[in-house]
């Protein structure tokens, strides 16, 4: 039997579905979104993004989940820190799991990082093709380092695939986010396929005024920046774990 993420994505083999509702799209999608948090060994959050599991692997003491995230969120954590991933957050009491970083990278074009997690179980989301202008998405993410919000929208922009071997198409997304959606999952809103992760938003400055004038920045709405799905596969092909995606035959590598 077809799982149901991947019947929605493209249907039984020998069957033909009817198009899926809104709740069934939701359903699929919503246990693929996780928090990945950094934390002090006393307890203490000192950071927070959003993740999607994007592959599962059967361990002998449970399940190896993989899940994107992004680097910015994990890079330099202080000493005697650890990172965590928590998932079943839409079911509200969250299962927490200690991560191992297993590729990463922080640069102007690209912000992801692969990490690995040994827990009960986990669902993942299949990873779609490059999205079109005007396709309708949900963006799953957990802002503020809180609870999860689901944010609906269309992609408003995709830029042509930049030239050279590090190029991919930039995707703009018109639903908002703010501060810890970083890494969180962008879903077709059609099948439920991953089509990108949130890379970031635009900012302007507000003035606060007062004797003393300061400014913050703030998020831009319907200025959400996505990691595209080929740039997804890249890092991932040359990190060595494409064959997370099912594209490869050879099993995951085990980092530590």
């Amino acid at each position: 039997m077809c799982s149901l993420l991947l019947a929605l994505a493209s249907g039984c083999a020998t069957g033909r579905l009817p198009a899926p509702t809104r709740e069934q799209v939701l359903q699929a999608i919503l246990p693929s979104a996780v928090q990945v948090v950094i934390e002090h060994h006393d307890g203490r959050r000192l950071r927070s993004a959003s993740g999607v599991v994007i592959a599962q692997r059967p361990a002998a003491d449970g399940t190896d989940c993989f899940v994107l995230t992004s680097a910015h969120a994990l890079i330099r954590p202080p000493e005697q820190a650890e990172a965590y991933v928590l998932f079943d957050r839409h079911r509200g009491a969250a299962t927490k799991a200690r991560a191992i970083v297993l590729a990463r990278r922080e640069a102007e074009e690209l912000d992801l990082a692969l990490l690995r997690i040994r827990t009960g179980r986990c669902s993942a989301a299949p990873l779609g093709p490059p999205p079109t202008l005007g396709e309708a998405v949900w963006v799953v993410a957990f802002p503020w380092g809180r609870h999860m919000k689901l944010s609906g929208g269309i992609v408003s922009q995709v830029e042509p695939e930049a030239a050279g071997e590090n190029g991919a198409s930039r995707i703009m997304v018109d639903a908002s986010v703010t501060y810890g959606s970083s890494g969180g999952g962008v879903y077709e809103a059609r099948t439920g396929r991953l089509i990108g992760l949130v890379e970031g938003y635009g900012t302007a400055s507000v003035s606060l005024g007062g004797d003393s004038p300061r400014s913050i920045n703030v998020p831009v709405p319907g200025e959400t920046y996505v990691t595209p799905p080929a740039a997804i596969r890249r890092f991932l092909d040359q990190a060595g774990y494409g064959n997370l995606l099912g594209d490869r035959r050879s099993p995951p590598r085990t980092g530590e």
